[in-house]
């Protein structure tokens, strides 16, 4: 009997201990982690929201629907600690010779919530008491401290995609994007805005792996993703660079090499497969007729374009393919709204019953670091 409680006690231990670092890590860490129980709630909660939505392919209901996920997964990281903390010291008090498991867990309640509403007899328990309620309220003030962060990076990240509407409509296209800087002649001084868009991708790399949550925060308009702004901006910026003959690409080139970099850092976490060193001529998900479409369309609104459309195409396709495999990915895990050439072609399940479905990206299981990811292709 004494072997048992030793065992208990030593359990009991290790769970609290598990649950204090995983708190830790997920809350405090200042670098990307996977942390088991925090994916355990995340990946659980996810499930029933799936649940709820697969009898409607209404994207404004699955929207709606889906946009309290984060929120409420939020909520829940902090009370799954508590109640693994709790269950951890009913063990321990058990384990000092507690005459029940029900007294026990009577004392771990009254103590992780400082009500104190049952007497502690021992010194043990009474050393077990004390620590308890102070795991308690560690955790309470980790979460305090984490929400605020959340949503202040939340902000920021929104702040910029509404600001895309303005430049390249609703939803975001490309083409709008360099249509619209054409007419207000901005189309050669856009090099503010591919160094605003540099950051806005450094930003999302270390957020978005920092606090994984924020990739399914969806934004306040159902319109707006900022899975389809990163593809737009970047598709404008590889457009820009292969299509229109300007003098200056530094930047934009800046601007593509990050974003991609970013996309590719966050799929990675979400261990989602691509290749990390792609080929020029490697297929994409955009055909040569949406790309001669999309170059006549500039055509027609006046771009200044290079005269050899097939070295366009190809030089196009050099930088997509860099970001296309993880663009679409990330498109249906985060389930983004319509939005041309990026979720047009990622899920059927939440745009449109007729997309077609690139197969399924996310591996079972934890996700992995590499320690080289690949350079740009074109």
């Amino acid at each position: 009997m004494i072997a048992l409680r030793v065992l208990v006690f030593s359990l009991g231990v290790v769970i609290a201990l598990w649950t204090v670092l995983s708190a830790i890590r997920t809350t405090v860490l200042p670098r990307s982690a996977q942390v088991s129980i925090t994916r355990w709630v995340f990946q659980s909660i996810r499930r029933v929201f799936e649940l709820a939505i697969s009898h409607t392919d209404d994207f404004a209901k699955r929207d709606r629907v889906m946009a309290l996920f984060g929120p409420i997964s939020l909520v829940a990281l902090p009370l799954v600690w508590l109640l693994l903390i709790g269950f951890a010291y009913t063990l321990m008090f058990w384990a000092i010779d507690t005459s029940s498991y029900a007294q026990a867990m009577a004392l771990s309640g009254s103590s992780l919530t400082t009500l104190g509403f049952v007497s502690k007899e021992t010194a043990g328990e009474r050393l077990l008491a004390f620590t308890e309620a102070g795991w308690g309220l560690i955790l309470v003030a980790l979460m305090i401290t984490f929400l605020p962060s959340i949503y202040s990076v939340f902000s920021r990240r929104e702040a910029q995609v509404a600001m895309l509407e303005v430049r390249a409509g609703d939803p975001p296209s490309a083409v709008e994007m360099l249509q619209r800087h054409h007419r207000i002649g901005w189309l050669e001084d856009m090099d503010d805005t591919w160094l605003d868009w540099e950051r806005w991708f450094a930003e999302l790399e270390e957020s978005h792996t920092t606090f994984p949550i924020l990739v399914f925060f969806r934004s306040p308009q159902p319109q707006r993703s900022w899975v389809t702004a990163s593809g737009t901006v970047l598709d404008t910026a590889s457009l820009y660079i292969s299509c229109l003959d300007v003098e200056r690409v530094g930047p934009a080139g800046v601007c593509l090499r990050s974003g991609f970099l970013a996309l590719r850092n966050l799929a990675d976490f979400f261990g989602i497969d691509f290749d990390p060193d792609p080929a020029p001529d490697d297929p994409i998900s955009i055909s040569r007729s949406e790309f001669d479409s999309a170059w006549d369309q500039m055509e027609e609104a006046g771009l200044p374009l290079k005269a050899d459309r097939d070295q366009a195409w190809q030089d196009f396709a050099g930088w997509r393919v860099n970001y296309d495999t993880v663009l679409l990915a990330l498109a249906e895990v985060a389930m983004a709204p319509y939005a041309p050439w990026s979720s047009d072609r990622s899920s059927p399940s939440h745009i449109q019953p007729t997309v077609r479905r690139f197969g399924k990206r996310l591996r079972n299981g934890s996700g992995r670091r590499r320690d080289r990811i690949g350079t740009d292709s074109s």
